[in-house]
């Protein structure tokens, strides 16, 4: 079982719900505007509103397909000479998952 450690604010945010759901819905009416547009994510599942969320958003951006030419790639230089140094460790990104 959870149990939720609740302070004197969690508390009386109870009692105000319904005035900070007022105050949300006024603050939606008053500035969402077409050129700043307010969206709502929902939180229940993280995983999948994250990527709902990538998804809206790139969905937004006006997409057209473009011809490319083919590139053709030059022959690799090996210089045997060459040897590649350690970098430290604090330049790398943490791999996490």
């Amino acid at each position: 079982m959870k149990q939720w450690k609740l302070s004197p604010m969690d508390l009386q945010s109870r009692v105000r719900w319904e005035q900070y759901t007022k105050a949300k819905e006024e603050m939606f009416e008053r500035t969402n505007i077409p050129e700043a547009p307010w969206y709502i994510v929902e939180g229940n599942d993280k995983k999948r509103e994250r990527l709902n969320c990538i998804e809206h958003i790139l969905s937004q951006i006006p997409y057209e397909d473009t011809s490319t030419e083919k590139i053709a790639l030059p022959e690799r230089v090996f210089n045997p000479n060459y040897e590649r140094r350690t970098l430290p460790d604090e330049l790398y990104v943490p791999k996490i998952y």
